[in-house]
């Protein structure tokens, strides 16, 4: 997990300025595979984005699988850097890693206060499912 948040900080040292790597984010959203209209329910959407975001979770401790979409572009692609960093790991790594990769690229601080928050709610959504993963 370490290594890709690390691929993750390295592949945005390559631009300059804050443009490039907004473009950069939305271009990644655009790799997200598309869910499914069915799966884009109420249950799998996530309280706390401005933008609706639908998040599905699958698998047990050892191994838990994440797909997920959005109808923001920018969201898309923040969505995707959490599915690298998070989906196909155990409950545990979720659990004991920090997404350092948010702190390092200063995302809080370059997204709009409502956008922060919804990575925010994002994050909490995939540790507190990994955490009941754990619990059950």
């Amino acid at each position: 997990m370490d290594e890709t948040q690390n691929e993750i900080i390295d592949e945005f040292s390559l631009f300059d300025d804050w443009l490039d790597r907004y473009q950069y984010i939305i271009d990644l959203g655009r790799k997200l595979e598309p869910l499914a209209p069915e799966e884009m329910t109420d249950d799998a959407l996530l309280a706390g984005c401005q933008s609706s975001v639908w998040l599905h979770a699958s698998g047990d401790a050892e191994r838990l699988e994440f797909r997920a979409n959005s109808d923001a572009a920018i969201v898309s692609g923040l969505i995707y850097l959490l599915l690298r960093v998070y989906s196909g790991r155990s409950a545990r790594e979720i659990v004991e890693s920090e997404p350092r990769f948010v702190r390092e690229l200063g995302l809080s601080e370059h997204l709009s206060p409502t956008r922060a928050n919804g990575l925010n709610a994002m994050l909490e959504a995939v540790r507190n499912h990994a955490r009941s993963t754990l619990e059950s």
